[in-house]
């Protein structure tokens, strides 16, 4: 069975429970209330007509005037008659409520039957007990008990009275249950269709992940945040197959180049146009460049996954960077460009990798010597505002175009393809970001340089 038949299934089955019960508590309060209501009439019924027989008694002196107030009341009825009805001059209460025949019997001070309107029991025999409202007839000027008035002997007119009633509210209840139920209906129709809709539209993206149309978000509830997160799930896996598609791409190139060069120069060697040391040479440098290619790779790998290790210490930022300036010296003499390191302030000692910390400086020193033909490299540090201190190696090379300023640290982008491998600044701002800090590039065009700064938080 469908999920939406599942809902629509309970919901129905809950109305109508709730429908039955709220029913079935309905009509036994009404019962209850009416038949507080009849018996509450019933003693009026018997009250006044105990107090007009009372006063016709002591108007009369006897029972002599007694069939005469009967039949005024509206209580004589025909024997063979089934069904008495009252006369044509009676009041709106006597139409209303005399409709059914009321038994009234009237009895002595000693129990002896005077009056039965339905003839049932003889006069003057000692009346059997007798149900229904009982109420004194009294001698007023004495207040003496003279007799008893019992209404509606058998509780027929009450019984009938509130089973009519009863009857009537039940039909209207049943009535208004079914519309109700009706109405239920539809709205659970609605409801399961709302809510199976976009359930149905997530399982058919589902079956074909790979060209699934953004799902239309008509809410803000959980249905719309499910809709909402599986068009980021699905825009992820788009962006995760286009950046795996250019990594395969730029690490088959990345191999390629010097699996060529290794191949050139053993075929070289085999055919004896290449010198064997020249040749080797060269093969360990290509051999050499593969393996950093690895060994980058594998870094990365370890701090995409948050494996890779970071051995903290107490660390002299000054020392760092005058040994690294000086690290670099030689290749950038060998370039003819001049690396220095402005005059430094009083440093903190901060809580670093230090091998990290060099192997990033490292890599953007190395990034603006390559993309430098001849001129200066200057690294500088200052403190900025007691919150965090400030590296950065600025150079007048190339300079970087503003098209290509926000992918600089995108793995393996390369402004030009023949230019390293791509992987120096990510490489460093991986590091620079699980110390905390935060690493930017800032270039005012092609041909006006670049500066690259990074920023470690200080303690507090």
């Amino acid at each position: 069975m469908s999920l939406r038949w599942r809902i629509l299934r309970v919901l129905m089955l809950m109305t109508a429970l709730m429908v039955a019960l709220s029913l079935g508590l309905g009509i036994y309060a009404a019962r209850q209330q009416f038949d507080a209501f009849v018996d509450e009439l019933g003693r009026r019924e018997a009250k006044d007509l105990a107090g007009r027989l009372s006063r016709a008694y002591t108007e009369a002196k006897g029972w002599g005037t007694l069939e005469a107030v009967l039949a005024e009341e509206g209580y004589l009825y025909e024997v063979e008659s089934e069904h008495g009805e009252g006369n044509e001059g009676e009041g709106e209460e006597s139409a209303l409520f005399h409709i059914d025949r009321i038994r009234i019997v009237i009895v002595d001070r000693e129990g002896r039957v005077i009056q039965d309107n339905f003839s049932q029991l003889a006069s003057t025999q000692t009346a059997p007990d007798l149900a229904g409202q009982r109420t004194e007839i009294l001698n007023l000027p004495t207040g003496q008990t003279v007799g008893y008035a019992y209404v509606d002997v058998n509780q027929d007119f009450l019984a009938n009275e509130s089973l009519g009633f009863l009857r009537e509210l039940l039909l209207r209840s049943i009535i208004g249950g079914l519309l109700i139920i009706a109405m239920a209906l539809l709205l659970a129709t609605s409801l399961s269709k709302r809510i199976t809709a976009p359930v149905t539209a997530l399982t058919q993206a589902m079956t074909q992940l790979d060209d699934a149309a953004p799902l239309p978000v008509a809410s803000a509830d959980e249905l719309g945040q499910m809709s909402m997160a599986f068009n980021q799930m699905t825009s992820d896996l788009q962006k995760q197959r286009g950046l795996r598609k250019r990594l395969i791409n730029d690490v088959s190139h990345e191999l390629n180049t010097p699996l060529t060069v290794i191949q050139l120069e053993a075929k070289g060697l085999l055919d004896g146009l290449q010198k064997p040391t020249q040749a080797a040479r060269r093969i360990i440098q290509e051999v050499t460049m593969l393996r950093n290619l690895v060994n980058d790779l594998n870094w990365l790998a370890e701090t995409d996954s948050g494996e890779a290790q970071f051995k903290l210490e107490s660390c002299a930022l000054d020392q760092l960077l005058i040994s690294e300036v000086e690290r670099w010296q030689p290749p950038a003499q060998a370039r003819h460009i001049s690396l220095s390191l402005r005059p430094l302030p009083t440093l903190p000692t901060l809580q670093l990798d230090p091998m990290r910390i060099r192997q990033a400086l490292g890599n953007i020193i190395h990034n603006a010597l390559q993309h430098t033909p001849q001129g200066q490299v200057t690294v500088a540090a200052a403190i900025k505002g007691n919150e965090y201190l400030q590296i950065s190696v600025t150079d007048d090379g190339a300079g970087i175009a503003a098209a290509d300023l926000p992918h600089i640290f995108h793995r393996f982008y390369r402004q030009a393809p023949s230019r390293g491998r791509g992987l120096g600044l990510d490489i460093a701002r991986a590091i620079i970001e699980a110390h905390g800090g935060r690493i930017a590039v800032h270039s005012d065009g092609v041909g006006r340089g670049a500066r690259v700064e990074f920023r470690l938080p200080l303690p507090d």
